[in-house]
């Protein structure tokens, strides 16, 4: 399990003007939606948008408190 309101600081160090929504969806905690907006992600592909986010949860993924990570990532307007 781990805190949602950590996992948006992770992110936000790594990206700075990331909009970030975390959403528990199995209710145990460790089975997670984001959904960044950030203008970082303008000109990158999906892939590479995601790439940034798995980088910025390193060490929440490598500690195994996340079990399962949906993402959704885009950029601003």
């Amino acid at each position: 399990m781990v805190d949602p309101d950590e996992l948006v600081s992770s992110i936000q160090d790594s990206i700075p003007d990331a909009q970030v929504r975390v959403e528990d969806i199995s209710g145990g905690g460790d089975h997670l939606q984001v959904d960044v907006v950030s203008s970082a992600f303008v000109g990158l592909s999906r892939v590479q948008q995601h790439q940034m986010i798995y980088k910025a949860l390193q060490k929440e993924l490598a500690s195994e408190a996340i079990h399962a990570l949906a993402l959704k990532t885009s950029t601003p307007g």
